[in-house]
């Protein structure tokens, strides 16, 4: 389910970045989607160069003389989710007789839109019902980093974490539900800067029970209105 707010739509773990840039400007990290290189930073900063030219800047002026560089290093610390893998952060459970409701609110996410790469920042409410196992508390909001940071769609980036948490985790129930502003939308085109984007995704018991659904989106929402 894809919804519009009244104002308009709008820590890493073993499988992370293991070091910024080495002395010589190249990436270190493991790759975890099969056949994808290393962040490339000389051809990153190459085609930032050009496209400083293409706009009619100065590449070599004082203040832009190193910004391809540090665009480079920023666009491989912004889209390191592509070379770790999420999977790693929920592989160890524990066994707890548990069977309602863990709720995790006001995770905050930064991403970025993959049809202008600028930046989506708002916040991922995750819940789930245990099935006999929990995850440590702080597993889910590493894995929403590593999947918040790719080239996104929201819709997507919603689904993607709640099949993901549903599989691994063997749950009963999970809940997603992503708020964010997208600067697509707030500081280019129609320019709604107040626009908040929700999508959510329901996957077990909160699709299949009305009353569980209700009770997760009151949790999240209710202390609003």
């Amino acid at each position: 389910m894809t919804t519009n707010s009244s104002r308009e739509q709008g820590t890493l773990g073993r499988g992370g970045l293991t070091e910024a840039a080495d002395g010589a400007g190249s990436i270190k990290r493991p790759s975890a989607r099969r056949g994808r290189a290393p962040v490339d930073l000389e051809r990153i900063a190459a085609a930032v160069r050009e496209i400083l030219l293409a706009v009619g800047e100065d590449p070599e002026r004082d203040g832009l003389r190193e910004t391809p560089e540090r665009v480079a290093r920023m666009y491989a610390e912004v889209f390191q989710g592509l070379h770790q893998d999420p999977n790693v952060h929920l592989k160890k459970l524990f066994r707890q007789k548990y069977d309602e409701m863990v709720l995790i609110k006001d995770i905050r996410l930064v991403s970025f839109c993959e049809h202008h790469l600028l930046p989506v920042v708002g916040q991922a409410h995750v819940a789930y019902i245990p099935n006999g196992n929990v995850i440590g508390l702080s597993k889910i909001p590493r894995v929403v980093d590593v999947l918040a940071k790719r080239p996104q769609m929201q819709e997507r980036l919603t689904e993607e974490l709640a099949d993901l948490l549903m599989q691994e985790l063997a749950a009963k129930g999970v809940a997603v539900v992503i708020e964010a502003s997208h600067s697509c939308m707030t500081i280019r085109g129609v320019a709604k800067p107040d626009s908040t984007f929700v999508t959510s995704a329901m996957r077990g018991v909160f699709k299949e029970r009305l009353a569980t659904r209700s009770e997760v989106m009151s949790l999240i929402f209710g202390s609003r209105r």
